[in-house]
C-alpha cells in the first residue's frame, strides 16, 4: 500500500512538472526594434503596442512594449525624438516569421502624438528559424496631425 501511494504520489509530482514546463517550450523570443523621428515633437510619452502577424494572419499582441519588455534601463524616457528603443520578450511562437504589424498609440500622456520611423522585429525560438523584417512606418500617430490616427497597419509583400 506504502508503494502504491508513492508511485502516486511520484506520478503526481511528474505530471505537475510537465504541465509547469509545457508552456516555455512553445514560446518565441521577439525583440522589437523602433526608430522614433527626429521631427519636432516627434516624441511621446503615450503606450505603445504592437501587433505582430505571420502569413495566415495569426498574430501576437503586445499591448505595453515599455512594461513587456524594455531593454534601455531604469529611468530610460523612450519614444523620445530620434531615439532607438529595443524591446525583447517572450511569447506564442507563430507559424511563419513575421510578416505585418500594427503599430499603436493610447494616445495617453502630455505629448500623445508621435512620430515613427520604422520598426524591425527579429524573432527565434526551439526549432524556429530566426527571422528578421523591418518595417516602414514613416508616419504620425496622433489625433491632432495628418492622418489622424493612433495605429498604422504594415504588411511586407511575399513572393
Amino acid at each position: 500500500m506504502e508503494i502504491k501511494n508513492l508511485l502516486l504520489s511520484l506520478f503526481l509530482l511528474l505530471s505537475i512538472s510537465n504541465i509547469a514546463f509545457a508552456d516555455d517550450s512553445d514560446d518565441c523570443v521577439y525583440t522589437v526594434y523602433i526608430r522614433t523621428g527626429s521631427i519636432f515633437k516627434g516624441g511621446t510619452d503615450s503606450i505603445i503596442g504592437v501587433t505582430l502577424y505571420d502569413a495566415v494572419g495569426d498574430g501576437v499582441r503586445i499591448s505595453n512594449l515599455e512594461a513587456w519588455g524594455g531593454l534601455m534601463g531604469p529611468g530610460y524616457n523612450y519614444f523620445e525624438r530620434g531615439n532607438l528603443d529595443i524591446f525583447s520578450g517572450r511569447g506564442p511562437c507563430l507559424g511563419g516569421p513575421v510578416c505585418a504589424l500594427n503599430l499603436s498609440s493610447d494616445g495617453s500622456g502630455e505629448h500623445h502624438g508621435w512620430y515613427c520611423n520604422y520598426v524591425e522585429v527579429t524573432s527565434t525560438g526551439v526549432h524556429t528559424r530566426c527571422a528578421q523584417q523591418q518595417f516602414t512606418i514613416e508616419q504620425w500617430l496622433a489625433t491632432d496631425t495628418s492622418p489622424y490616427e493612433l495605429s498604422v497597419f504594415r504588411i511586407i509583400a511575399t513572393m
